[in-house]
């Protein structure tokens, strides 16, 4: 069955006034949008893991656990853990808590990030980024199997025939790894036995079809079977398209040229974000635009999952509420229909 997931980092929003709200209420806002998802219907709620200034959630599993006490059918999971500058033991300790209050709806997708602000904030060698994340997914896989581990690599200390407590409720939980489009990343997760959520963000989804052909052709020779392949991508929904393009450019331009002036991007132009919207990776407009859109990348990539990124720099609380909303009751059953 083809699920449907809502994600968002704890962007830094504005108050009615124009003013920036703090830290604290953004979290409060996200817990109040995770309570909207799961009233509409959404199977998967997930909050990334950053640490900075302009986004509010850097515990994630904090903020799932105040979900949880909120919440009776989601899923609850993260966009992404950044695993490299954790410690697996530590990370797995957590979600199995997680899971344990949630009555087994604990989730979990593990990744580098796409920010490494976490590197020195934590004490790790960025010159050591493959290896860390590669060594701790290996960890990671074998406490997943809730058994005695006996494990040793380069980078962490060894455990000898160590059991990890508390057990999950519902083992091994559900874990997927984040790949934004590297082969190497792509067979790592086949390697591992793990599914794989491809975070598109830029360019038509179609051009991501060679690392799909590639994560089930890797599972088939390594013996894994056949594991579900999910879509993460940005967008926003209202009632007419003209209205969600025009709610979401100015909170997304903001956003975009804010992180793209560190990284030495141009500023977005509204030709380029029409592009976007019209072919590219963001799924903004009403319900049935944006449905006819999630069925072409369902269909083409074969997807068993879609995950909406709905959160966007200061796009407002009110306008995303909205937005799960008619994410949740409009635009999941039009693709359901359709496929």
């Amino acid at each position: 069955m083809l699920e449907f997931g809502l994600s968002t980092f704890g962007d830094i929003t504005l108050d009615p006034n124009g003013n920036r709200k703090t830290h604290a209420q953004v979290l409060r806002d996200v817990v109040e949008e995770a309570v909207v998802a799961d009233a509409a219907g959404i199977h998967v709620f997930g909050v990334g893991e950053h640490h900075r200034d302009d986004f509010a959630i850097s515990a994630p599993e904090v903020v799932l656990a105040a979900v949880a006490g909120r919440t009776k059918q989601i899923r609850l999971g993260t966009a992404v853990t950044v695993l490299s500058t954790d410690d697996p033991v530590r990370v797995y300790q957590r979600f199995a808590t997680l899971d344990g209050v949630s009555n087994g709806r604990a989730e979990i997708i593990l990744g580098r990030g796409s920010f490494t602000e976490s590197y020195p904030l934590f004490g790790y060698d960025l010159q050591n980024y493959e290896q860390l994340f590669e060594e701790k997914l290996d960890l990671f896989v074998k406490l997943r199997a809730e058994g005695a581990v006996t494990w040793s690599g380069k980078l962490r200390s060894p455990l000898k025939n160590q059991i990890v407590y508390p057990p999950a409720e519902r083992a091994p939980i559900p874990t997927w790894v984040g790949v934004g489009g590297s082969p190497e990343s792509v067979v790592r997760a086949a390697k591992h036995g793990l599914p794989l959520m491809l975070a598109i963000i830029g360019g038509s989804a179609s051009r991501f079809k060679p690392y799909v052909d590639l994560f089930h052709e890797a599972c088939e020779s390594m013996g894994k079977g056949v594991l579900p392949v999910g879509v993460h991508s940005p967008g926003h929904i209202a009632e007419t398209d003209a209205q969600a393009k025009e709610e979401y450019w100015k909170a997304f331009k903001g956003m975009h040229d804010r992180i793209g002036a560190e990284r030495g991007w141009p500023p977005m132009t509204m030709r380029q974000y029409e592009a976007e919207v019209e072919g590219g990776a963001m799924y903004v407009g009403s319900p049935e635009t944006v449905a006819k859109k999630v069925i072409a990348t369902v269909k083409g990539l074969g997807l068993a999952r879609f995950e909406l990124k709905y959160s966007a720099g200061v796009l407002s609380h009110e306008s995303m509420v909205r937005s799960i909303e008619l994410f949740g009751k409009e635009v999941v059953p039009r693709v359901r229909a359709a496929l």
